[in-house]
């Protein structure tokens, strides 16, 4: 399969979705919107972008900034300190575990558990921030993807901090079109199952 092809899929869906309903207009030039939809920094792993905030930047003529690079850097180093540092270290005390439960302790099970959680944000947060950093040296804004997840006071929380941009688009173009909470307990337990149904397919 193409790189990326379940981001930029979601992306171009969602611009397909906003012109049908005439929240944005069609883009007249080829090579904008084919930037749109393969924009490099966020290809392989997202944020996922909405038109109505990416296609005017990359029309505007962007100079090269102190402060953009300085900033980009920055938080590019910080996302591959995630991603290698804690990520890429944790990995290998996980598989050990997961190849063979048997020959670990409950409590060792556990603990690979609650670092599995931490692997897979620093991995994947990793990424999303040397995608938004990337792009800020060259000028452009992208969406914040994680919010300090683990922060949160709430299941509910949590999942509102957690690869915010995927749980946007799953809210807009799929729960609220089905009714989201609107028609009863039954209809939004049934909203609520086909969005993760479809999230776990997708993942």
């Amino acid at each position: 399969l193409p790189v990326g092809i379940s981001f930029y899929t979601f992306q171009t869906l969602a611009y397909s979705i906003d012109v049908y309903r005439g929240n944005t207009k069609a883009e007249s030039h080829f090579g904008v919107f084919a930037l749109y939809v393969t924009y490099f920094p966020q290809l392989v792993a997202g944020p996922i972008e909405r038109s109505q905030s990416l296609i005017p930047q990359l029309k505007k003529k962007t100079n090269l900034s102190y402060e953009n690079v300085t900033g980009g850097l920055k938080l590019m180093a910080w996302g591959f300190f995630k991603k290698v540092v804690i990520a890429d270290q944790i990995a290998p005390l996980i598989q050990n575990v997961t190849n063979s439960p048997d020959e670990f302790y409950a409590l060792s099970v556990l603990l690979c558990s609650v670092l599995f959680s931490y692997q897979i944000y620093c991995d994947f947060s990793g990424y999303s921030d040397i995608a938004i950093g990337a792009a800020q040296i060259m000028g452009v804004k992208l969406m914040v993807n994680f919010r300090r997840p683990f922060a949160s006071k709430s299941l509910g929380e949590l999942w509102g901090r957690w690869h915010i941009s995927l749980n946007n688009w799953f809210r807009d173009y799929l729960y609220v079109p089905l009714g989201g909470n609107r028609h009863g307990k039954f209809k939004l337990y049934r909203n609520v199952f086909i969005v993760f149904l479809i999230s776990g397919l997708w993942h």
